[in-house]
């Protein structure tokens, strides 16, 4: 047993005593990429290694004016270390403002320290909706439940009692509780698996995913075509031995190594990271806290958001209208002050519990408030025997008063059998019905039971309707705005409540909710959850509810388990889900669903599943977000465009130079103006760009569908140039401009696509690529040192007819993807 003394905790010199030690709880966890990390992971690629290859093969053997492409390689990756670093910063300051404390009893006095700041022996207070900070040993408890799902894998909550241990990374989901610190930091026994607890799973992104694809294809196939390159071009100057007698071996490696250059999708991979990081940037700005990169791009593939009432629709802000007695008219304020006070007061107040202590007491409350110390409680203290706090899984609370169980939770629930509690359970549907919060209270003479040996609370026997507590709830101004907008943007939205149903079914209507067709003023539909499935781990089960959520907008009495289950249903029907919530009941389903999204203002548990946390804890940041994630979407597919056709025409002219053993149209140099002005520039440009397009499902089809036609005919174009102008005995100057700037207009062709509508800037950074590749022949220095020349006559009709053709061929794949995408939405409608 503990004595007063023990809670007492350390004194400072105590604390300072253990900090020297290096007893403390400070461990170094992130869940975002070191600066080292980021400069590795986009520094030590296949690409860039490739590449730095190449580069050294070009210095070497090569003008040091063929590897340019070494400044493009340098560039690239600065810039997208350099975006990632920023926004990495800008979160991890976010994740200050954001991080959990500690509640420590020093010399007692109570206080809030940073959770890396306890230190071995620390006495904590432990209060609902938060982590255990470190291994301890309960002293004293008042109704405490512990989910230890993450070290147990069960479920069920537990009951610790003075001696009992709790560990760190568990949940505090109900009561109370004052414990000691036993292991603390590294040597804490639950550490490691808290750590998994707090670092997200990895965010499934299709533009990732879809990337890594192809580039994985790429990779197998760079190295053996460069390789077939430098075999044919040492062929054409009349074999190996010829070529390494001569030196024209030198010539051969560099057209092999402009081979593989052209083939590396330079700058994909980072321009990708770089769009993350710049959302992610944007969106710290806002207050929008970014857990993961790819979490952005999730939330705008989103088809189903599913909504938590309390703090998302409303404002978390309750008043008490009326208390009823037990025939349920309006005289039960003075009757059942005494009870309510005892029931609100005995542990820390919830949002119900504030609305009635503020009603009945006249002070304001909060969550720092000990409600024990108010007066009107601390009277009733030495009546109070045993009490049971609020469970969202029990639904009520209760507490004994001069012998006699009061009891206050879900109607449902607490009258279901009671004595009178039909004709109360009919008055508290009609009030919910008008969209108002009802509560109900019930005595008995039996005690709580203890039910099954498990430990957990029972409603009493032989209960007796004693009365209703009537509450509202404060719609946020701005739900209705923000539900107009995921409507008109095709985003079904589910309101999962554990209240009555009829009551979230009104408070949903009044916040913009819509019922079936989405017409306003339709009937939303309204499932008491009770009813459902509830085995999540049955298939029978889980399909049995996803047919019932198939027409419904509003479930009520949904349990934390069935919160999850609803997720899980929801996928079963191939739904992309992101949830919001904020309280620990919404944990289970936060971490369950494609995205979870926690309020600012929510218990630190359910902060430390979500993905992505609204600090400012406004709902109405929710479409910024979306926005966005569609911005890199579309952006990502754009420029993804770009630059696998650039590897294809490069394939396609390598795998043909190889086969047929012409000389190689380009240099390095050459290939680098041609995909700085029509790929990596305008990329750049476009993926930084506004863009509101609504996200379509098939990123990696719809990118291969364009960039494969395209770069094959722009291949096919250049090629079919070369060959004209050798054969008809053009020099190699002007044979080499003629295929380069057939390329520029190939390229620029596609641009047109990709940038679409061409309007504003759009038609200007194209006219300006166009413009700088004449400049490129026009001004002398530069023609001189990209080798080119001004075209001649016969030069300029190669380019104009070669060229025209690219366009023709482009334009038409264009036209092509158009009426493909106008024939799919006709046949869906």
């Amino acid at each position: 047993m503990s004595t007063a003394e023990d809670r007492q905790g350390l004194s400072q010199a105590e604390v300072a005593e253990r900090q020297r030690a290096g007893q403390t709880n400070e461990f170094k966890e992130t869940t975002s990429r070191s600066a080292a990390q980021i400069l590795r992971a986009n520094v030590l690629t296949i690409f860039n290694a490739i590449l730095a290859i190449a580069l050294v093969l070009v210095l070497v053997f090569g003008s040091p004016a063929d590897a340019l492409f070494g400044f493009v390689l340098i560039l690239n990756t600065a810039t997208g270390t350099l975006a990632e670093v920023r926004a990495k910063r800008a979160l991890d300051r976010l994740t200050v403002l954001d991080a959990p404390v500690a509640h420590v009893i020093r010399a007692g006095q109570e206080q809030d320290v940073a959770v890396g700041e306890v230190v071995l022996d620390d006495v904590l207070r432990l209060r609902s909706g938060e982590q255990v900070p470190a291994d301890a040993v309960v002293l004293a408890a008042d109704g405490l439940e512990v989910d230890e799902s993450i070290l147990t894998g069960e479920s069920d909550a537990v009951r610790p009692g003075p001696g009992d241990a709790v560990m760190s990374g568990t949940t505090v989901t109900a009561g109370t509780a004052v414990v000691r610190t036993t292991a603390v930091g590294a040597q804490a026994y639950a550490h490691r698996l808290a750590t998994e607890a707090r670092r997200y799973s990895l965010v499934v992104s299709e533009l990732q995913a879809g990337t890594n694809r192809i580039l994985h294809w790429i990779s197998w196939v760079i190295v053996p075509v460069g390789l077939l390159v430098v075999w044919s071009q040492m062929r054409l100057h009349g074999g190996a031995a010829a070529s390494f007698a001569t030196g024209e071996w030198k010539v051969a490696l560099v057209a092999g190594v402009a081979g593989v250059v052209g083939m590396v999708p330079q700058g994909l991979v980072l321009l990708t990271s770089v769009n993350f990081a710049t959302a992610s940037l944007k969106l710290a700005r806002q207050h929008v806290l970014v857990q993961e990169l790819p979490s952005v791009e999730v939330l705008a593939r989103v088809d189903t958001l599913c909504l938590d009432k309390t703090g998302t629709l409303t404002t978390g802000r309750i008043t008490m209208r009326q208390v009823l007695g037990a025939a349920g008219t309006d005289d039960g304020a003075q009757k059942l002050r005494e009870p309510l006070l005892a029931l609100t007061g005995v542990a820390d107040p919830n949002a119900t519990a504030e609305a009635v202590l503020e009603a009945l007491t006249g002070q304001e409350t909060g969550t720092d408030t000990d409600a024990r110390s108010l007066e009107a409680v601390a009277a009733l203290r030495e009546r109070i025997g045993q009490a049971v706090p609020f469970s969202s899984s029990r639904k009520w609370s209760g507490v004994e008063l001069d012998g006699v169980c009061w009891v206050m939770g879900a109607p449902e629930i607490v009258l279901s059998g009671a004595d009178g509690g039909r004709q109360l359970l009919g008055r508290a549907g009609e009030l919910a019905g008008g969209g108002v919060r009802v509560v109900a209270l019930a005595r008995s003479a039996s005690g709580f039971g203890e039910g099954n040996g498990d430990g957990k609370a029972r409603l009493p026997h032989e209960l007796v309707a004693a009365g209703l507590v009537v509450l509202s709830e404060e719609v946020r101004p701005d739900a209705a705005q923000t539900l107009e907008y995921f409507r008109a943007q095709g985003v079904e939205v589910r309101i999962i409540s554990g209240d009555n149903p009829d009551t979230v079914a009104a408070v949903a209507a009044r916040a913009g909710v819509r019922g079936p067709g989405g017409e306003e003023g339709s009937q939303l539909v309204a499932l008491d959850a009770r009813t459902l499935p509830t085995r999540a781990e049955d298939p029978a089960d889980r399909e049995a509810l996803a047919a019932a959520l198939d027409g419904a907008q509003v479930l009520g009495r949904v349990t934390p388990e069935q919160k999850k289950a609803v997720v899980q249903a929801l996928h079963l029907r191939g739904r992309t889900v992101a949830m919001t919530g904020d309280g620990v009941n919404d944990a289970l389903a936060l971490k369950e669903a494609d995205l979870g999204i926690a309020m600012g203002n929510g218990a630190p548990a359910t902060k430390a599943v979500a993905r992505m946390v609204l600090l400012s804890g406004e709902f109405s940041a929710l479409p910024g977000v979306v926005a966005e994630g569609r911005r890199v979407m579309a952006n990502t597919e754009r420029i993804a465009s770009l630059f696998l056709s650039k590897t294809v025409y490069a394939s396609l002219i390598a795998v043909v130079v190889a086969m047929t053993a012409i000389s190689y149209p380009f240099l390095p140099r050459q290939l680098t103006i041609v995909s700085s002005l029509t790929i990596g520039v305008p990329a750049f440009i476009l993926a930084l760009a506004p863009n509101t397009q609504r996200y379509r499902a098939g990123f990696l089809p719809r990118v291969l569908a364009l960039a494969v036609p395209a770069g094959l005919v722009a291949g096919t174009a250049t090629l079919a140039t070369h060959v004209w102008l050798t054969t008809t005995g053009a020099s190699e100057p002007q044979v080499t401009t003629g295929a380069t700037l057939v390329l520029v207009v190939a390229g620029l062709s596609l641009l047109t696509l990709t940038a679409r509508p061409l309007l504003g800037w759009r038609l200007g950074l194209i006219v300006t690529m166009g413009a700088l590749a004449v400049l490129g022949v026009l001004v002398a220095p530069v023609r001189e040192f990209f080798l080119l020349a001004w075209p001649t006559t016969s030069t300029w009709l190669a380019i104009l007819i070669g060229g025209g053709a690219a366009v023709a061929g482009i334009q038409a794949v264009g036209v092509a993807r158009w009426i493909g995408r106008l024939t799919s939405r006709v046949s869906k409608e």
